[in-house]
């Protein structure tokens, strides 16, 4: 009895010290706050570099991206035709910049006869959507309360039009933009030839200055990963986003919405954007109809087609296609879009996806960082 009375105070006295060393493993150690709070500094200071420096960081992102995309065709251009390397980098140059330009040419007359329709939007809806009338008219009288705010005049004297200096407005931002997309095009186009040029040559530097032979390794391995992985996806998205392409651009000329270039152009660039860029759309030519369109069926008619194709291609052919390359965490996507969308405005939201998808690679690849890995495939 007595044993049995001097066991049970020990017992408890080393579950006691049990109990105090988890609860000592568990609490934060002054160590382990000020290393969570330099990788939070650091993490700040990696996206205030990106975003203050997206003159620079933008382009070779777009670069790089884009390399992944055409490495295959210059691989055939090299191994098959057995063209030198820069010469087939400069081949890929030429034909983008063509491809561009014949685009940008071909769709700049129907934009600018729709850009011309833009101050019919509001009456259209206002005339053929009877539920919007009273948020239309309060939008209406607030944009005139604020311009006679802005722009009080003298008892007597008339308002002097202003319609010239709004177009002139209008056309300063619009010419502003379009140079400095120019400079920005012509910026990655230089850094990628260059990086077409060059193959594995600064890859190779990168993994002989890397200390030890399983990180050389590892780096290889990633690397290898993300040009099949990013590579394929690129292809595979690029194809189906030109096959939705000619596929919305005849539905609209078969709904009478006319100019199947330019909206075929509008919806291959807004289905890199997953989730957002197919909403953008609908809602576009949801608007495009009611202002063109005889109201109802026939003004619903281009977004319900647009919606149908966006739904065959999303749900049905790209997951049998992608389903084994990777999947990616939808909420991780659309916080992604929105992320590189406030770093570097509508060409962050083209590259989201594809730098979404490299950081799961090399999570993938990094021991330490397999778990954040799992949660952004999950």
């Amino acid at each position: 009895m007595t044993n049995r009375q001097a066991t049970i105070p020990a017992a408890a006295r080393a579950a006691e010290r049990s109990a105090a060393a988890a609860t000592a493993q568990t609490e934060p150690t002054p160590g382990s706050l000020l290393s969570s709070g330099v990788l939070i500094l650091a993490v700040l200071a990696v996206v205030a570099a990106l975003y203050l420096g997206k003159e620079v960081a933008l382009p070779i992102a777009l670069a790089i991206v884009l390399k992944l995309l055409l490495q295959p065709v210059l691989n055939f251009l090299c191994t098959r035709l057995r063209l030198p390397m820069a010469l087939g980098a400069f081949i890929l140059i030429c034909g983008l910049f063509a491809a561009i330009g014949a685009v940008a040419f071909t769709v700049s007359g129907p934009a600018s006869g729709w850009i011309k329709k833009a101050p019919q939007v509001l009456p259209a809806l206002k005339e053929k959507l009877v539920v919007l009338r009273p948020p239309i008219e309060y939008m209406q009288n607030a944009f005139k309360e604020i311009e006679d705010v802005a722009a009080p005049l003298p008892r007597g004297e008339k308002p002097a039009p202003i319609a010239v200096k709004e177009q002139s407005e209008v056309a300063s931002s619009l010419a502003l933009g379009a140079i400095a997309f120019m400079g920005r095009l012509l910026v990655t186009m230089i850094i990628l030839f260059f990086l077409l040029a060059a193959g594995d040559r600064l890859l190779r530097g990168f993994i002989e200055v890397l200390p030890t032979f399983s990180d050389k390794r590892r780096a290889v391995e990633i690397a290898s990963e993300i040009q099949r992985s990013i590579g394929g996806y690129l292809i595979t998205i690029s194809a189906m986003n030109l096959a939705v392409g000619i596929a919305t651009g005849l539905a609209m000329w078969g709904c009478g919405l006319g100019d199947p270039i330019l909206w075929g152009a509008f919806a291959f660039l807004l289905n890199f954007v997953p989730i957002l860029g197919p909403l953008t759309g609908i809602g576009v030519l949801l608007v495009a109809g009611i202002v063109a369109l005889d109201w109802p069926w026939h003004a619903l008619l281009p977004a319900a087609c647009f919606a149908m194709i966006h739904f065959v291609e999303a749900d049905i052919i790209t997951p049998m296609l992608l389903a084994k390359r990777f999947t990616l965490n939808p909420v991780l996507v659309i916080v992604s879009l929105f992320f590189w969308h406030a770093v570097w405005g509508i060409a962050g939201t083209l590259l989201a996806v594809p730098l979404l998808a490299v950081f799961k690679i090399i999570c993938d690849r990094v021991e330490p960082l397999r778990p954040l890995g799992h949660v952004i495939g999950a």
